[in-house]
């Protein structure tokens, strides 16, 4: 097995826009396939602006007053934690995706809900239990969240209240690091979420030709075309697995057709 066949990324920088945990985890996959990672976190989270209503609402949460607790990242798990959130049994908690939901694990909070087909808020509303379409649901996003989880579970009939429970800002990237995306030294950028899109097109567009645009699910390659930004790959689920793997298979098919 050549070294092309055993790392098909090999020679390829990739821009991975998330640092911490999240950026370190999908850096050590790419290296396994050869690929060189050049993390430059675009976005990050900060406390909510409204702090009041945030805890407020988290108050009546241990209080027992909703029935449904929604989380949609683990960015709002972290907010859970800091705020030393306990949820009460009788309410039951649903999440967005295997990503969250192993997050709220990890952070010693049971769940009851994750959609099997589609790991984004239209897969929740789509597979919402049909016995549950009565009560109050409690959903902490971030500001500046689609409204399509509130609206699609208050159509099906439940009493749903959002609450910012964070807001998501931009990050400047490193001078010299923009300066590779716009040589083409960077070979490819991760779309992670449309926050993400939304700066890499603010900015680093225009991006090169050649720069391969690989989007985390169906959505956030909705949302990077909204913004502008012609998208090249979409993984088919919201996992880094999945995000990585559908990178590799077009540099094995590239690989093929230039040989």
């Amino acid at each position: 097995m050549t070294a092309r066949e055993s790392k098909p990324l090999l020679g390829w920088r990739v821009l991975v826009p998330r640092g911490g945990k999240w950026g370190d985890g999908v850096a050590a996959t790419l290296r396994s396939y050869g690929a060189v990672p050049v993390i430059a976190p675009m976005i990050n989270f900060a406390s909510s602006e409204n702090a009041r209503e945030l805890s407020d609402a988290l108050k009546r949460l241990e209080s027992g007053n909703f029935d449904w607790l929604v989380i949609t990242s683990a960015t709002t798990v972290d907010v859970l934690m800091s705020q030393q959130v306990t949820v009460p049994p009788s309410t039951r908690i649903a999440a967005v995706g295997e990503t969250t939901g192993a997050a709220l694990a990890l952070a010693g909070y049971r769940v009851d809900f994750v959609p099997e087909g589609d790991n984004s808020a239209r897969g929740l509303v789509k597979e919402w239990p049909a016995s549950d379409i009565s009560g109050r649901v409690l959903i902490p996003q971030s500001d500046i969240a689609e409204p399509t989880l509130v609206a699609g579970l208050a159509k099906l009939g439940l009493d749903v209240e959002f609450v910012a429970a964070y807001r998501t800002v931009g990050v400047p990237v490193a001078e010299h690091v923009a300066a590779d995306v716009a040589s083409g030294r960077i070979r490819a950028v991760l779309l992670t979420s449309g926050s993400v899109a939304r700066q890499v097109q603010a900015q680093l567009a225009p991006l090169p030709e050649d720069t391969v645009l690989a989007a985390i699910g169906p959505r956030t390659a909705f949302d990077a075309r909204a913004a502008g930004i012609t998208v090249h790959l979409i993984a088919e689920s919201r996992s880094v697995a999945a995000l990585v793997e559908v990178l590799v298979e077009y540099a094995i098919a590239e690989q093929e057709r230039n040989d």
